[in-house]
């Protein structure tokens, strides 16, 4: 197994800037609105489907929180800069679920934006930022994994370098499974 590990997760920056967002680690107070983010049924389609319960989207937040100091990179909070608010989590992690055997590599790139802030670029703009950030951490092959129907997140993983590689069955229908080089 490759280490696909940022050296150190002094490595991990406290914050990126674009032109109109801030993207940081999460903290405490990125859980409320996180939280909200997946109980939003538009949000939810292609993830699943189903609201998280309080629980669940704890765990998942300690999980992104905890992914920055285990492997010196993770979901960045992506906060939109002329009024602060949240916009969602993007970046990179390694989820250790199966991406097929064509994917080669363990760490995925993923993006959740709260539905107001969808349509606006802000997704790309953000994408953008992590994946420069990632690649002067050691660049390596990545992967993302979206549901067929998705079509929104199939064109952003296109504009971000992600080419489809296969596809594998899911329960509501086929997954995607898109590489992005070295």
């Amino acid at each position: 197994m490759r280490d696909d590990r940022v050296e150190g997760a002094e490595a991990a920056p406290i914050g990126l800037e674009t032109e109109r967002l801030l993207l940081r680690r999460p903290i405490r107070s990125d859980f409320e609105p996180m939280r909200q983010m997946f109980c939003d049924p538009q949000v939810v389609t292609h993830i699943g489907g189903s609201p998280l319960c309080r629980a669940e989207a704890w765990a998942r937040f300690q999980r992104d929180v905890g992914h920055w100091t285990l492997e010196g990179f993770g979901q960045f909070t992506v906060l939109e800069k002329a009024s602060g608010r949240y916009v969602g989590k993007l970046g990179h992690a390694r989820f250790m679920r199966d991406l097929g055997a064509r994917a080669e590599t363990e760490v995925e790139m993923t993006w959740t934006l709260a539905s107001g802030f969808h349509g606006q670029g802000y997704a790309a703009e953000a994408g953008r930022a992590a994946l420069e950030w990632f690649d002067a951490h050691g660049a390596r092959r990545t992967a993302c994994i979206v549901a067929e129907a998705n079509l929104a997140s199939l064109k952003l993983a296109e504009k971000l370098g992600y080419r489809e590689i296969d596809r594998l069955p899911g329960a509501s229908g086929a997954r995607v499974v898109l590489v992005r080089e070295e």
